[in-house]
C-alpha cells in the first residue's frame, strides 16, 4: 500500500506543540517575582481542574479490614473500600510497631504490573518505608491485583492485556465525555481518605510515590490533592513533547483531555503544587528519556526559587533502564525521610516480599467475583440512564450545531488548495491523485478513477460525483472489497484517504487494530490538544466536499465502509449536496460499545462525549430515505 505521507498526523502534531511551547516558554521566562509564580499557578489549576474534572459525589467509603498480617517490625492489614457505590478498591496497609505518636504516610502507587499492589519491586518500596517509621498504603489499580474487571466476560477481544484494556476502557469512558485518568485518581484520592482517617497516621504529613504508571498517577494526584504534602513521581516526568517525537504511545489514564491546548507541558502537573516538597526520579536509560526529564526539573528548579523555596525541590537519576531500582527507592525514601521531619537517615534493608496470596484482600483474590460491579457496567448504566432522558436533534440545523459542538472542527476560511500528485496504478486502473491541504500540514490523499479519455495531470470534475470512503485505506479497499468495485460502474470514482488512514497511516494497516499503536496514539494526542481525531477525519471529508464544489460538483453520492462508514454517516447530516449515503460494515451502537464489556473499534473512531447528545440509531434514523445500510457490524467489526 502507497504511504508516503505516514508522519504527517505525527509531525502536524509536533509542530503544533512546539508552537505552544515556544509561547509558554516566553510566559515562564517573564516570570520574575513571586507574585508572577503564584499568578502562574492558579492558572495552572484552572486547567487542571478542567482536564481531570468534574469530580463524582464523596459517597461512602464502607472500608472493611478482611485480615492482617504481622512480621518483624510491622503488620499488614488487607483493605477494601469503596471509591464510588459498589465499585471496590483494594488495598494492603503497612504499619510499623511500636507508634507513639501518629507517622506520617504514604500512598504507594502501582505501574502497569499485572500483580499491582503485591508485585515484589513495589512491595519493596513500601516495605523501605515502613521500616523507616512511615504507614503506606499500596492501592491496586483498576484492572491490576485484585481489579480485573474481566472476569466474567467470555469474549476479551482488544482487552486481552494489561494496557490494551486500558485503552479499551479509555475509550468507552470517552463516549460518555469522561477520562480513565480521572477515575484512577479518584481511587488515590479515596485512599487519602482512608489513610488520613487511619489513628497512627499524620494528615498533614502525606506523601506519595509510585514508579512509571504508578509515577503518572502520582503526579496526576499531586496535581488534584493539596491534602499531600511530598511527592515522588518516579520513571514518569518527561515531556509530552519527548514522546510525540518519540512516536512512544502512552497509557490512555496518562492523556489528560485538554491539557496541552490549555497550554500545559507535562511538569506544569507538579507546578501546581509548588512550594510542596518533591523530588523527580529516573532512569539514565528510561524510554521516557533524560532529555525530557531534566529539561523538567530545570523549570519546577525555577519555579520553586521564584517562590524561595529552591531546597524543596530534588533530582535523581538512577543508573538503570525503566524500573523503580533500589538506587531510586532510596533516593525516595531519603527525600520523604528529611521532608517528613524524621530525625538521623533512613537505614538501608534487604526487602522481603511476600506471597502475593498473603495481600489478598477478597476471596478468590478479584473484586468482581466477590461482588464489586465492573466498570464496564457502571459505564453502560450511565448510558442507558441518558439514552431514557436525552432528546436527539431535531432537524437539520440542531444536527448540524450538535455535531460541530461535538466535534471542534477547526476555523475554515476560503477552497483548500490542492496539489496535483503522480498518478497510480491499482491493479488494471489508474487513478489520478490530488493532495487537499485541510489544516496545517494534513493532506487528505484524493484519488479519481480515470477512464482512457481522462487525463491525470489536472483535476476536472464533475457534476455528480460517487465518492466512497474506505475502513483502513483506498487502495486496501479497492483490491480487497468488492463494495467498491460496483460502484458506478463504467463511470468516474473517487475515494479519499482522511488524515491516519491509507496514505498516511503511520503504521501497517493491521496495527491500526492494536489499543497501543500509533492511531490510538495520534487519537490520544488529538485528545489532549481538546481536540477530535474523529472531528478531524470528518473535517477533512467537508475541505474536500468545499473544493469538489468550487470545481463544480453538485451533488454527491456518498459511500463508506467500517470506519470509513461512521465517517459518512456524519458526514452526509452536515452536508446538503450529499443525496444519499452508503454504508458498509457501519457500526451499529455506541452504546453497545460499552453493553458488550470490550469493543474492538480503533481509537480514533471514538467521538468524545457523544451519548451525551445521541447514539448512532438516531443518527440513521434522521439520514431517512437517503440512507442504505448493508451488512452493519457490533463491537467486534466482524470478528470471530
Amino acid at each position: 500500500m502507497k504511504n508516503g505521507y505516514q508522519h504527517m498526523v505525527i509531525d502536524h502534531y509536533i509542530h503544533k506543540l512546539r508552537a505552544m511551547r515556544a509561547v509558554r516558554s516566553r510566559e515562564l521566562a517573564a516570570l520574575r517575582t513571586r507574585e508572577d509564580a503564584m499568578a502562574y499557578r492558579d492558572k495552572l489549576r484552572k486547567a487542571i481542574d478542567a482536564a481531570f474534572g468534574p469530580w463524582p459525589e464523596w459517597t461512602p467509603l464502607d472500608m472493611r479490614i478482611t485480615g492482617v498480617n504481622q512480621f518483624d517490625g510491622y503488620r499488614i492489614e488487607n483493605i477494601i473500600y469503596n471509591s464510588r457505590p459498589d465499585f471496590w478498591v483494594t488495598a494492603n496497609l503497612y504499619v510499623p510497631d511500636g507508634l507513639t505518636a501518629p507517622a506520617p504516610g504514604v500512598i504507594g502507587c502501582c505501574g502497569h504490573s499485572k500483580e499491582g499492589k503485591a508485585a515484589g519491586v513495589y512491595q519493596s518500596f513500601a516495605l523501605r518505608l515502613v521500616h523507616d517509621g512511615f504507614v503506606v498504603l499500596m492501592v491496586d489499580p483498576i484492572h491490576q491485583g485484585e481489579r480485573d474487571q474481566y472476569p466474567k466476560l467470555a469474549r476479551l477481544g482488544s482487552g486481552k492485556q494489561l494496557c490494551d484494556a486500558h485503552n479499551v476502557m479509555g475509550r468507552q469512558l470517552e463516549l460518555l465525555g469522561d477520562f480513565f485518568g480521572s477515575w484512577r485518581v479518584w481511587d488515590g484520592r479515596r485512599a487519602i481518605d482512608v489513610l488520613a482517617a487511619r489513628p497512627e497516621v499524620d494528615p498533614k504529613r502525606l506523601g506519595i510515590t509510585g514508579n512509571s504508571g504508578g509515577g503518572t498517577l502520582t503526579e496526576w494526584i499531586w496535581a488534584n490533592d493539596e491534602r499531600l504534602s511530598m511527592a515522588a513521581p518516579s520513571c514518569h516526568v518527561t515531556s509530552f513533547l519527548t514522546n510525540l517525537e518519540n512516536e512512544l504511545p502512552t497509557d490512555s489514564e496518562q492523556c489528560p483531555p485538554g491539557i496541552i491546548g490549555a497550554g500545559l507541558e507535562m511538569v506544569d502537573l507538579m507546578i501546581a503544587r509548588a512550594p510542596q516538597p518533591a523530588i523527580l526520579l529516573g532512569q539514565q536509560y528510561d524510554f521516557f528519556e533524560r532529555r525530557g526529564l531534566k529539561e523538567a526539573y530545570g523549570e519546577l528548579k525555577r519555579f520553586y526559587e521564584l517562590l524561595g523555596a529552591g531546597d524543596q525541590v530534588e533530582l535523581f537519576i538512577g543508573p538503570c533502564t525503566h524500573g523503580y531500582s533500589p538506587h531510586n527507592q532510596q533516593a525516595m525514601l531519603a527525600f520523604f525521610h528529611k521532608h517528613a521531619g524524621i530525625p538521623g537517615v533512613p537505614a538501608e534493608i534487604d526487602p522481603k516480599p511476600v506471597a502475593e496470596a498473603v495481600l489478598a484482600c477478597c476471596p478468590e483474590a478479584n473484586v468482581v467475583k466477590a461482588g464489586s460491579r465492573p466498570i464496564y457496567d457502571l459505564m453502560a448504566e450511565t448510558a442507558e440512564a441518558w439514552a431514557r432522558c436525552r432528546q436527539a436533534p431535531k432537524n437539520a440545523g440542531e444536527w448540524r450545531s450538535t455535531l460541530a459542538k461535538l466535534l471542534k472542527f477547526p476555523e475554515a476560511t476560503g477552497v483548500p488548495h490542492y496539489r496535483v500528485l503522480r498518478s497510480q496504478r491499482i491493479g488494471n486502473d489508474v487513478w489520478q491523485r490530488s493532495g487537499i491541504e485541510t489544516e496545517g500540514d494534513i493532506l487528505a490523499i484524493m484519488r479519481k478513477r480515470l477512464r482512457s479519455k481522462d487525463r491525470g495531470e489536472t483535476l476536472d470534475v464533475e457534476e455528480d460525483v460517487h465518492l466512497y470512503l474506505p475502513h483502513l485505506g483506498s487502495e486496501l479497499d479497492y483490491q480487497d472489497c468488492s463494495l467498491v468495485a460496483g460502484i458506478n460502474p463504467g463511470g468516474e470514482l473517487y475515494t479519499l484517504d482522511v488524515r491516519g488512514l491509507g496514505e498516511s497511516m503511520p503504521e501497517d494497516h493491521l496495527s491500526m487494530y492494536r489499543s497501543y499503536g500509533m492511531d490510538y496514539m495520534m487519537h490520544a494526542t488529538a485528545l489532549m490538544f481538546g481536540e477530535s481525531m474523529f472531528g478531524r477525519r470528518v473535517y477533512d471529508i467537508i475541505r474536500t466536499l468545499d473544493l469538489l464544489k468550487a470545481e463544480g460538483t453538485k451533488s454527491v453520492h456518498l459511500y463508506g465502509r467500517g470506519q470509513g462508514a461512521l465517517l459518512a454517516a456524519f458526514v452526509a447530516m452536515l452536508r446538503d449536496e450529499v443525496v444519499d449515503v452508503t454504508l458498509y460494515n457501519a457500526p451499529t451502537s455506541f452504546q453497545q460499545w460499552l453493553k458488550a464489556g470490550v469493543s474492538d473499534w480503533p481509537a480514533a473512531s471514538t467521538p468524545k462525549n457523544v451519548l451525551r447528545y445521541f447514539d448512532l440509531p438516531d443518527l440513521y434514523a434522521a439520514l431517512g430515505q437517503r440512507l442504505t445500510m448493508i451488512d452493519p457490524w457490533d463491537e467486534r467489526m466482524g470478528k470471530e
